[in-house]
């Protein structure tokens, strides 16, 4: 897999200014997911949005794991009822034709 695509979890904590446990703990309570590669820890590109939030979220509201794992299950559920709605809109006007 392409390093192109990742960013090392000692260079984003370097950007983010946070530390390396941080990291480590939303790995471990499956908010993202690292990967390991020789004596290095990578973090996809594609979850740096979702790493923001958490920053923010962690430290400026000072929301503890718990809470983090609380809001993305939350920010899923209202996300797939946002696709539903849009899914049975779809049908109602296939239907109407």
């Amino acid at each position: 897999m392409g390093e192109e695509k990742r960013i090392s979890v000692e260079q984003c904590c370097a950007y983010y200014s946070i530390e390396i446990s941080f990291m480590q703990q939303l790995d471990e309570h499956g908010l993202i997911n690292l990967s390991h590669s020789k004596e290095k820890t990578f973090i996809d590109y594609e979850q740096l949005a979702d790493l923001e939030r958490y920053i923010r979220l962690h430290y400026d509201l000072e929301i503890n794991m718990e809470g983090l794992e609380t809001i993305k299950h939350l920010l899923q559920r209202i996300q797939n009822l946002q696709n539903e709605v849009k899914r049975l809109h779809n049908e109602s006007h296939t239907g109407n034709s």
